[in-house]
């Protein structure tokens, strides 16, 4: 070790781009059993070969999607968040986007989600990307608003407190907000219908939110335009009811989501990609009320098109969460037919598939058919948090471990296939 090296950089020297990236075996490595060939296959398997996307060079192409964890306080991320997103740093995730976060505190979805609409919140965020960026793993937070969505209770409580969280247990029934007074069922708070000057102040909010993204040291930003909450609720005529210019046709209805990316990418710097999540398609079947049965897939990528002309660089294509009647054909993969849609109607548009990807061999193919350009996984590295190492394996690639699990490595299963 060079002596200008400071002995705790406990990441230094790590190879390749480090934990997740494909290296070339070293004779010991192969002496001590670890490989069975001395070098790693020509091409590498997509999934592995690093994407570059602006100034973003990602070692791989499997993304930790945004997650709800409920785990905060005001707002503030908590060490629970540094150690479940460092997890995914150190374990070799091309990406990992933290989860949605507020950009005003009606904008949660409950009281303990992640926020970021004040400057407070930098600190710790900030840490937790210093120690994405020490194992050399890009990271991205997810910037929200969830609209008529908003002010209910994490999960595990509502067997106790219901679904909704009213003032005793911090919500803010009086405050929950949206393109129009439309609850999303029975059982959920109506919101108030935004005014004009509402509308631009929450898109002020999302411009303040990505400058604090950027001063904590994000290299992604992902707005969440998907699963029924407030950007997703301008686009679906199932929430929108407005006659005014924010809603009623396409245009209208687009209108809001446009305005609002682009005040993001004005202050969002250059070289740091932005990323956009839709639910392509509402999953709801065509009615008097709504002939196309909600935002549509066509929809979607017509979107994509505009999207791409004002900054944004991939789509990650999710679907659903605007009404309950929404009616979803779950399978292996159900969602990556919309990523294709939307690389093939939006060829500058690079797009992000998600949903029942399990395996590194069907991430994988996914990516080499050119389904999609990037993977994002959730449940799936709740299970297995060592996906993308064990994966690698899997398909015959040695990987680069973080130097204090190298000592893991199966032998077993680190043979080319």
């Amino acid at each position: 070790m060079s002596s200008s090296v400071d002995p705790r950089d406990f990441y230094h020297d790590q190879r390749g781009l480090g934990p997740g990236s494909a290296v070339e075996p070293t004779a010991s490595e192969v002496k001590q059993g670890y490989t069975a060939q001395t070098r790693n296959p020509a091409p590498l398997p997509r999934l592995f070969q690093p994407l570059r996307i602006r100034g973003l060079t990602l070692k791989n192409r499997v993304a930790a999607s945004p997650m709800c964890m409920y785990s905060s306080q005001d707002g503030f991320a908590t060490d629970f968040h540094l150690v479940h997103i460092g997890q995914f740093a150190m374990r070799g995730l091309g990406l990992t986007i933290m989860e949605a976060s507020g950009v005003s505190p009606e904008g949660r979805i409950t009281p303990h989600c992640l926020g970021i609409w004040k400057d407070e919140h930098i600190e710790k965020l900030r840490q937790i990307v210093n120690f994405a960026h020490a194992n050399k793993g890009a990271i991205g937070i997810q910037l929200a608003h969830a609209g008529r969505k908003s002010s209910t209770v994490a999960p595990w409580l509502m067997k106790v407190h219901g679904r909704n969280a009213d003032a005793s247990t911090g919500g803010w029934p009086d405050n929950v907000l949206g393109p129009s007074a439309v609850a999303f069922d029975g059982g959920s708070w109506t919101p108030k219908e935004l005014s004009i000057d509402g509308i631009h102040r929450i898109q002020q909010d999302f411009a303040l939110a990505a400058i604090r993204a950027d001063k904590a040291g994000f290299d992604v930003i992902e707005l969440h335009g998907a699963h029924g909450y407030l950007l997703h609720e301008f686009l679906s005529p199932i929430s929108n009811k407005r006659t005014d210019e924010y809603g009623g046709s396409f245009d209208n209805r687009i209108r809001f989501v446009v305005e609002t990316v682009r005040k993001v990418r004005q202050v969002w710097p250059a070289q740091k990609p932005l990323f956009v999540r839709l639910s392509v398609t509402d999953w709801v079947s065509p009615s008097d009320e709504i002939p196309t049965g909600g935002w549509t897939e066509e929809e979607s990528t017509e979107l994509a098109k505009i999207l791409a002309k004002e900054g944004v660089d991939l789509v990650d294509c999710s679907t659903s969460g605007s009404s309950p009647k929404q009616q979803i054909p779950l399978a292996p993969g159900y969602q990556v037919c919309f990523a294709t849609a939307i690389k093939q109607a939006a060829p500058d548009m690079l797009a992000g598939a998600v949903g029942l990807i399990t395996s590194a061999k069907q991430a994988n193919e996914i990516v080499e058919e050119d389904r999609a350009d990037l993977v994002f996984l959730a449940r799936a590295l709740l299970r297995e948090p060592n996906f993308v190492l064990d994966g690698a394996a899997e398909l015959g690639v040695f990987a680069q471990y973080p130097h204090q699990y190298e000592r893991g490595r199966n032998k077993s299963i680190l043979t080319f296939v």
